[in-house]
């Protein structure tokens, strides 16, 4: 089927409410649960390693690097296997499985880390059964992260003015679920226990899986496979296509459950599985597309790598912020004292509050034709990114009497990158859906997903350059530790500025060469 066949008259033939499509809320749910585990876990995971099972910052950092390339490379193959054989129903639905198994698993935390003799004594296995969960997660993301945003896509006709809202509402229930888990889940964590906020996280999910099996029918047959017979045909055995992808994730989940134990070799799987992917689509634009097809896609290539620019700063938020905010701030809010992982919760508290805002600026600003292009507000977002940074930088030059920064140059940053987010990130994937010709549209969003891989590993190897000699996870120094961060912060901050400049400056070309789509 062409595309205008398959999402035109989508909008006409599915009940709406609030002016979009039911299935964009049965989405929105789906995700909001499934960000709720997900994020809960995030802003965990460092400081469980580091003041739980007493890892230098090093490595933790290579943990949260490994972890969190793969969790986001692993969409290019989720999506390639949506868009061949299981469909996108299909492929959320197995992924939200394997979360339920992996955010389950990660309760067990064993016996907490203690020095002897000068030497870490660890539960190696706890450790063991907790990358054994990070590697069912990592697998699971791949097969529902990239399909459900395909699905909203789906949703709307090519030409519908609503779409980059519907984007923006979708955005939404990714950053609800990440606002609650953030509060609650790290809360739960770092006061009560770490098992317990992990455990919450794993309850999390399997709402997510409930509300996606219940709201089916609101998705009107746009996530099916495409050859449903094709699932059918026996391989060996008397197994079938479908259910062979389904235990080949026996084998991937053994080679992953060993991956994110080792960084090096993350960043060299990352490295030739991006070289495969940018092959493929160099093929793929040099013979199957016309020059249209062909300009389109090179745009969506440039803006996907500038993206990685972007989240390397962004995700700072999980690793060296979340350091920062554990050992050098002052967490005292208006007499609260909050945990440094509650802090991960300002992102989704300032996209709840400023993504209706957002939409409606996009809404109004297209009617007049004064809407910036998808390459300018891509500009935006670098630029915010590196401004947050500077916040942090300048509050660092005015600490208190004990040394320690204010909450609220914190709570700055935050709000500036989650203005550049929204810039970025929902328009990105409204692009992806824009932009890409139709039959890859799930491998563009894999390989969308594949470059914020890179970013993740990226953002912590940055976050290394501030690595701090801890005892059992606190600091010795506040000052030292300070210097530390405000020089990576520094670094960041121009990084952030010179980038979105840089974009800023060839967006006209980029605009040209995408042919009408804003």
């Amino acid at each position: 089927m062409t595309e205008s066949s398959t999402i035109a008259a989508a909008p006409a033939n599915q009940p709406q409410f609030l002016g979009h499509p039911v299935g964009l809320y049965v989405c929105f749910l789906t995700e909001m649960w499934e960000r709720f585990s997900f994020y809960g876990m995030k802003y965990l995971l460092l400081l469980y390693l580091t003041k739980y099972h007493l890892f230098s910052d090093a490595g933790g950092l290579d943990v949260l690097g490994s972890y969190a390339g793969l969790v986001y490379a692993m969409p290019v193959i989720g999506g390639m296997l949506a868009d061949r054989y299981l469909g996108m129903r299909k492929a959320v639905t197995f992924g939200a499985i394997l979360l339920c198994l992996g955010h389950l698993g990660l309760a067990y935390e064993g016996f907490q880390a203690y020095m002897e003799n000068g030497a870490v004594v660890r539960d190696n296995q706890a450790i063991q059964v907790f990358y054994f969960s990070l590697a069912l997660i990592i697998i699971g993301v791949g097969f529902l992260k990239p399909n459900i945003s395909t699905i909203v896509g789906q949703l709307y006709g090519k030409e519908d003015s609503r779409r980059d809202s519907g984007f923006t509402i979708f955005y939404m229930g990714i950053n609800l679920g990440s606002f609650i888990a953030t509060l609650l889940v790290t809360y739960l964590g770092e006061t009560y226990g770490w098992g317990y906020g992990f455990g919450l996280a794993g309850i999390g999910m399997v709402l997510g899986l409930i509300v996606f099996l219940t709201g089916q029918k609101y998705l009107f047959g746009y996530a099916e496979p495409a050859n449903p017979k094709l699932l059918k045909e026996k391989v060996f055995a008397g197994i079938n296509k479908e259910w062979l992808i389904y235990l080949a994730t026996l084998p991937a989940l053994a080679v992953i459950w060993q991956l994110v134990q080792y960084n090096p070799v993350v960043h060299s799987t990352l490295i030739g599985l991006s070289f495969i992917v940018l092959v493929g689509i160099i093929w793929f634009i040099v013979t199957q597309c016309n020059k249209e097809e062909r300009d389109r896609m090179i745009v969506l290539i440039i803006l996907t790598m500038s993206t990685v620019v972007f989240w390397a700063l962004f995700e700072q938020s999980a690793s060296s912020m979340t350091l920062y905010a554990d050992r050098v701030l002052d967490r005292n809010i208006f007499g609260y004292q909050a945990t440094a992982g509650q802090f991960g919760a300002l992102n989704a508290f300032f996209i709840i509050t400023l993504a209706p805002l957002f939409a409606w600026l996009w809404f109004a600003l297209g009617k007049r034709k004064l809407e910036p292009s998808t390459p300018v507000k891509f500009a935006l977002g670098i630029i915010q990114a590196g401004l947050g940074f500077g916040a942090l930088v300048y509050g660092a030059t005015h600490p208190n009497d004990a040394g320690y920064v204010a909450a609220w140059w914190l709570v700055l940053a935050y709000a500036l990158h989650t203005m550049g987010e929204l810039c970025l990130s929902p328009v990105g994937l409204s692009a992806v859906t824009k932009l890409a010709v139709p039959k890859v549209v799930g491998v563009m969003m894999g390989s969308w997903f594949l470059a914020t891989a890179y970013s993740e590993l990226l953002a912590t190897q940055l976050a290394k350059l501030a690595a701090i000699d801890t005892n059992a996870g606190e600091v010795a120094d506040v000052g030292e530790a300070l210097a530390a961060y405000t020089e990576l912060f520094s670094f960041l901050f121009y990084v952030g500025i010179a980038v979105g400049v840089f974009m800023l400056v060839i967006s006209p070309w980029l605009k040209k060469r995408m042919h009408g789509i804003s």
